[in-house]
């Protein structure tokens, strides 16, 4: 039984790629504590902050009711525009920073945003892509359709934002199953990674447009239209989050 508070876990994997779920998830979350995937702001700070301005136009996809927002603003960085394609969670976090002119609060879909190009400097995404991806079976063989998901949403991203711009991903996902999505050179970027995090290890993507992919980082990207590898048992990680799919799948 979950704890009072605490999120209601999926009975399936593939609901958390559901609106519906989200919206029934996050009723009268406007009351409830913050729920961090993937670490709060403390846990990732000292790699995030170097990479940003005060005056960026900061993108947060798939926000939830995350205080990755307003720690930004905290923190020096007051343009931020967040999005999730929950109605629920988006007006509850409107009413919660209401108080917080500069944080702006959309509800949108991460595969089709609704900015012009070249709208931002910088993206960030935290779990929005392991959520998309969570119906997948087997983490060496994303489905067509997943691959297609993510590069949607990569598309999108690399389109809004502005040349130099940075796309930041963190994310449970190691760089053997998550660099070949990134690795396209039709996104016009480079890509760089680390991990933080206490015991069980997160990872952080940093990719900046109009730099370019390494040979290597280009050949790995080709691999995602190729033979997969064999399937193999899924490694079943246990992490701070306790969601099940998170310690399923590493995509």
């Amino acid at each position: 039984m979950a704890s009072p508070g605490a999120p209601a876990i999926p009975q399936r994997n593939l609901e958390y790629c559901e609106v519906q779920y989200w919206d029934q998830r996050y009723k009268g979350s406007a009351d409830l504590s913050p729920y961090e995937w993937f670490g709060d702001f403390s846990s990732f700070r000292a790699l995030l902050e170097p990479e940003l301005l005060p005056e960026d136009r900061i993108l947060v996809l798939g926000c939830g009711n995350s205080a990755l927002s307003y720690e930004l603003f905290l923190g020096g960085f007051p343009n931020v525009t967040s999005v999730d394609y929950s109605p629920v969670v988006i007006a509850a976090m409107q009413a919660r920073y209401s108080d917080v002119p500069s944080l702006c609060w959309e509800t949108m879909d991460v595969r089709t945003l609704g900015f012009p190009s070249g709208s931002f400097d910088v993206v960030l995404e935290k779990g929005t892509l392991d959520a998309l991806l969570a119906g997948e079976r087997d983490p060496w063989n994303v489905s067509s359709e997943g691959i297609r998901t993510v590069d949607q949403v990569l598309n999108e991203v690399s389109r809004v934002l502005v040349p130099g711009g940075r796309f930041i991903s963190m994310t449970s996902a190691g760089p053997h199953f998550r660099t070949r999505h990134y690795a396209q050179a039709r996104y016009g970027w480079s890509l760089t990674h680390a991990t933080y995090g206490s015991g069980f290890h997160f990872h952080f993507y940093l990719m900046q447009k109009g730099r370019e992919l390494s040979v290597t980082q280009l050949a790995l990207g080709a691999q995602i239209f190729s033979t997969p590898s064999p399937p193999t048992s899924p490694c079943f990680l246990q992490d701070s989050d306790h969601e099940d799919f998170l310690s399923a799948i590493q995509l």
